[in-house]
């Protein structure tokens, strides 16, 4: 059951890992625009926000990923924990679509963690 969870703990941080590359680097590309269905106009002048918004998926990535490598059972769920509140507040503020892509993830890893 540790393995199961460990691996759903790694699938979420590599989404949120993902999602920094789409915030930080890709946010005026196409890839980028497509993702978060911006207008080529919108994306620059919000491309400062893309880099703060993708900064903070790298720290939920890489809480994570010290969860996993420390194994710190604590770590992990506060993590876990985090990307689920932060899906739910996207999913009700940005785009239902969060729920599938972070919230879902989450809290079955999460749900994994605790019963491991």
């Amino acid at each position: 059951m540790i393995i199961i969870a460990n691996v759903l703990v790694a699938l979420v941080a590599l989404i949120h890992a993902y999602i920094l590359v789409l915030e930080m680097f890709l946010w005026t590309t196409p890839r980028g625009q497509r993702a978060f269905g911006l207008t080529p106009e919108f994306a620059l002048q919000t491309k400062t926000l893309g880099l703060n918004q993708g900064l903070y998926n790298g720290f939920l990535a890489a809480g994570l990923i010290w969860g996993l490598v420390a194994d710190n059972f604590g770590a992990k769920v506060f993590f876990l924990a985090c990307v689920a509140i932060a899906g739910i507040v996207g999913a009700a503020t940005a785009s239902r679509r969060i729920l599938y892509v972070q919230t879902a993830p989450a809290v079955l890893a999460l749900a994994f963690v605790l019963i491991a």
